[in-house]
């Protein structure tokens, strides 16, 4: 994957808002040293995206940090 786009992370998130939310988790998480689950030298939010668009991220288990 080249290049990451807007459209290939919402084949994984409903809307373009849940994705900020999810992104913004998932980066957060990835700041803190957590893992990643794809390759890249991207930064952290270039990567939370990367894993949202290759599906590697639970958006169901996001979800629950919302309320």
């Amino acid at each position: 994957m080249a290049r990451v786009t807007i459209e290939d992370c919402l084949d994984h998130v409903d809307n373009m808002y849940e994705l900020v939310h999810v992104a913004t988790q998932r980066a957060r998480q990835l700041y803190n040293g957590s893992g990643r689950t794809v390759r890249c030298k991207n930064k952290e939010v270039v990567a939370a995206l990367r894993e949202i668009a290759a599906g590697h991220v639970d958006v169901a288990e996001d979800r629950s940090d919302i309320n």
